[in-house]
């Protein structure tokens, strides 16, 4: 039996995209030759600039999708993604307004109300605004149907109670958006009663707790709300319509090029060393380099799936298996290759040193890899 297509192939690139991906590139070489930032691995998750951010911003490459009304410059998804693929596979630091950018404003520009999206958007795209996602909890990872935190109606708002975890940038961002459950959890129907809510890191009832890597870094932490006032006003979507919500959301995060290029500098550095002779000619490079092309073209078919207002959700979690899938195989590649060679560059082996770090990562942020698979399978149709 023949699989359906999820979304349609990607079209040629147009004049004025590949015009636009050659400012991109010129921008950020000349980026490099001043000192503006070092490449590095997982950069659009660790590498926090906010003077980096301004500059894009400056340039306008934030809130690429936002309407002018709202701040924005009114372009397309697939424009957006020329500029977020050529940005990571530069190892750029992009972590400042990733989260907003990527994920908070096609949400807002969906659910958001009037008011939201006046307050929001235009500092979203001028990158004064950082934005987390409060999704995850400590017993509550790829199954967001049973999360804990309870949202209890009161005079003029919400009182929220409960912990999220792995929170990108909580100790830096502005605020984030909170699932909650605002109904008792029904076992006929897991995914009932959820709703979300934009939530401040400066309110009271709120406190930011690091999550330190073993290797020392800090982006991950963990947020404890205590009986914390959300107003009305700050009600995002419809109460009761979280899981939908949430799910849409989703395909924003699991189908953007940094599923599959947050280790692209270390496999272009390994393209070089092996080049230069510094590591041994091995042909699972270039099979490495082809699965990147292919799964560059999946991921801007999805781009074009989201600027046509397409279901891409299935598509997304496609890309995001296979994707992080071989961003791991980049690291284990260069890992393996490089050994104790006194010859390699010490730049190079620090991009080896941080692909390693992060690598259990890969395939558990955005959904692990094996729920996804589940996923996969039921929207295929297959038992």
């Amino acid at each position: 039996m023949a699989l359906p297509r999820l979304v349609p192939a990607a079209a040629a690139e147009s004049a004025s995209t590949a015009t636009l991906r050659a400012e991109v590139r010129a921008f950020l070489a000349e980026q490099l030759t001043t000192g503006g930032f070092t490449p590095s691995v997982d950069a659009w998750l660790c590498g926090w600039d906010e003077a980096f951010t301004a500059a894009l911003a400056a340039r306008g490459w934030l809130g690429m999708t936002v309407p002018t009304a709202y701040g924005g410059r009114g372009r397309s998804f697939l424009d957006r993604f020329v500029v977020t693929e050529e940005l990571l596979a530069a190892g750029a630091p992009v972590a400042a307004h990733w989260i907003a950018d990527r994920q908070i404003v096609p949400s807002l520009l969906k659910y958001g109300t009037e008011e939201q999206k006046r307050e929001f958007l235009p500092k979203i795209a001028a990158g004064e605004c950082f934005f987390g996602i409060g999704m995850s909890e400590p017993d509550s990872g790829s199954d967001l149907a049973s999360v804990r935190t309870r949202a209890v109606q009161t005079e003029g708002g919400w009182r929220l109670t409960g912990t999220k975890v792995w929170t990108s940038g909580a100790h830096r961002a502005h605020a984030f958006i909170v699932l909650a459950r605002t109904a008792p959890l029904d076992p006929a129907d897991r995914h009932a009663g959820l709703s979300q809510f934009i939530v401040r890191f400066d309110g009271p009832g709120i406190e930011v707790r690091p999550i330190v890597s073993m290797g020392g870094s800090h982006h991950f932490n963990e947020v404890i709300l205590d009986d914390a006032f959300v107003p009305d006003t700050m009600v995002f979507g419809e109460i009761g319509e979280g899981w939908r919500q949430v799910t849409s959301e989703l395909s924003f995060e699991r189908s953007g090029p940094e599923r599959l290029l947050s280790t692209f500098p270390l496999l272009a550095a390994s393209a070089q060393a092996m080049a230069a002779q510094q590591i041994p000619h091995d042909a699972d490079l270039g099979r490495l380099v082809a699965r990147i092309a292919g799964l560059h073209q999946m991921s801007t078919a999805v781009a074009g799936a989201l600027e046509r207002r397409q279901s891409a959700d299935l598509a997304a979690a496609v890309v995001k298996v296979l994707g992080t899938s071989t961003e791991g195989d980049i690291a284990d590649f260069a890992d393996l290759r490089a050994g104790d060679d006194s010859v390699i560059e010490s730049s190079y082996r620090e991009l080896i040193a941080a692909a390693v770090d992060q690598r259990p990562g890969f395939t558990l942020r955005g959904g692990t890899n094996e729920v996804l698979r589940g996923v996969i399978a039921r929207g295929l149709g297959m038992r």
